[in-house]
């Protein structure tokens, strides 16, 4: 394929999938989806990225760290366990509230979203983290194969 048109497909892709990634984990504590599956999409928009461009593009286009994203995942998932102990009840027991909407109606948050949230961004983290590292891998190893071809 045409690097230019791969790039240009890139370009145009990422947004709408990464958005596509968000539906899905916003949606998923009450239809299918959820934070693993909104997390393999995230992923897979930034593995097209780094397909059409380099390593160095998606880890700009990221700016942050794939083991801090999966850090973050952790506590934040821990965190929406460890909010209902706050308030007596069993460790990770649904807990919801309703927050008013600018049209009139209520949106329900709860401690599942914010679960879905740490799932999600754990999972990003982890595979963006080794696909990253492979890719860098063979890098390196091209390189050193260039360096011994020109000895």
């Amino acid at each position: 394929m045409n690097p230019v048109v791969l790039r240009t497909v890139a370009r145009m892709m990422t947004p709408v999938l990464l958005l596509l990634s968000l539906v899905l984990l916003v949606r998923g504590h009450n239809a299918p989806g959820g934070g693993f599956v909104g997390g393999l999409m995230t992923a897979s928009a930034l593995i097209l990225y780094l397909i059409a461009y380099d390593v160095e593009t998606v880890r700009r286009l990221v700016r942050v760290s794939p083991v801090a994203l999966l850090a973050l995942g952790l506590l934040v998932s821990l965190g929406s366990g460890l909010l209902p102990m706050a308030r007596g009840r069993p460790f990770l027991t649904g807990l919801w509230t309703q927050v008013p909407a600018p049209w009139g109606h209520h949106i329900k948050l709860g401690t599942p979203l914010l679960f879905d949230l740490g799932v999600y961004l754990v999972v990003v983290g982890a595979t963006l983290g080794f696909i990253l590292a492979i890719e860098e891998g063979e890098e390196a190893e091209a390189d050193e194969d260039r360096e011994r071809g020109e000895t």
